[in-house]
């Protein structure tokens, strides 16, 4: 297939409403020629409808979608050149895989219809792009998750689309065919380079495969950057919450400290007036333990639990001044010279704490 007939896809001010509430609220959004980009978010934030207009599967009330700087706002679905992918497959059962993935093929109007030899040339190629060359010949019920995913990709791929949307594509397989199919997603992207968005309330499978994540709440973006960016920098308590695997302090906020009742942790930096209410995140390996009170300061705990995890140990503690409780990751040479137990009081410090006002 063309690898370099792609799209540029910009949307402004698109809003949707269905039954009067708002799924879409003035998004406003660029995907790049051969991006791949991930929209993440929690169900019910509007990005399956996001990615249904770009397809031509359901109108915005308002704004305007354009594809390489022509508004193709009121376009067809059939002339916009996408392939969509779903999550549960849409593979038609009675049909083979070869005529699954012909059938976009086969459905053309005579004159743009390409010839039987053609079509079995170019199924054939994207059956060994997928990794199924001997498949051609089996039934949808003959293959396995993963298997059905690739062939629906390929069906997908078979009409050279210049833009590939997936819906949820792994949110129906186990975890391990998940982990499999990303790596082989993000593979066959780096080959194909086009410009691909696709759809996944997943945070570790939006991280790993995508170039551009995009993080929706409520019917607007959240955040946008890469992998690295919305991990390192969450711009909002939303997504540092919605990413997982922190930690959360309320406090209030005095002299570059968060400070819980009469006992204080550092903080980066902080946009805030002194005195202000404050919540702060931080990540486990962000944190620390030590058996004494230091001099920087640092909030009471008892550890409740111990996890050896490969090369470090998870420490599970709940805080004695509020009810929150908190996991701190260490080394395992840092465990050992701290000479660590359940049931333990220990001080917690923080390495990095990241404050925002608290509403």
């Amino acid at each position: 297939m063309d690898t370099n007939f792609t799209m540029r896809i910009s949307l402004q001010d698109i809003s949707k409403q269905f039954d009067r509430q708002t799924v879409l609220d003035r998004v406003s959004l660029d995907f790049q020629t051969g991006q791949l980009t991930a929209l993440l978010g929690p169900s019910g934030c509007g990005k399956t409808t996001l990615l249904r207009i770009i397809a031509g599967l359901e109108q915005a009330d308002s704004g305007l979608l354009q594809f390489d700087g022509v508004d193709s706002s009121d376009r067809q679905a059939r002339s916009r050149q996408v392939g969509f992918v779903f999550q549960h497959y849409a593979l038609f059962r009675h049909m083979t895989v070869f005529e699954n993935i012909a059938f976009g093929l086969r459905v053309r109007k005579r004159r743009e219809r390409p010839s039987d030899h053609e079509i079995h040339l170019r199924v054939q190629r994207l059956l060994e792009l997928v990794q199924l060359p001997s498949y051609a010949d089996r039934y949808p019920d003959q293959l396995s998750g993963g298997q059905r995913q690739r062939i629906a990709l390929a069906r997908a791929l078979a009409v050279e689309p210049r833009i590939l949307l997936l819906d949820e594509p792994f949110g129906a397989l186990d975890a391990q065919v998940r982990k499999d199919l990303r790596i082989w997603l993000r593979q066959l992207h780096h080959e194909l380079k086009v410009t691909t968005i696709f759809v996944t309330h997943d945070q570790e499978e939006a991280l790993e495969v995508a170039d551009d994540v995009v993080i929706m709440n409520g019917g607007r973006v959240e955040q946008r950057g890469s992998p690295e960016a919305v991990y390192d920098a969450p711009a909002s308590p939303f997504v540092y919450r919605f990413l997982g695997g922190v930690n959360q302090l309320q406090g209030s906020y005095r002299a570059q400290q968060l400070w819980i009742g009469e006992h204080a942790l550092a903080v980066n930096q902080a946009a805030l007036a002194d005195g202000a209410p404050a919540i702060a995140f931080a990540r486990p390996y962000e944190l620390d333990l030590e058996a004494d009170l230091p001099a920087s300061g640092g909030v009471p705990a008892h550890i409740e639990r111990v996890l050896g995890l490969g090369p470090r140990v998870r420490v599970e503690l709940k805080t004695d001044i509020t009810a929150e409780r908190l996991e701190v990751e260490l080394s395992r040479a840092r465990f050992a010279m701290l000479e660590l137990e359940e049931g333990q009081s220990v001080w917690v410090t923080a390495r990095q704490l990241h404050v925002f006002a608290s509403r």
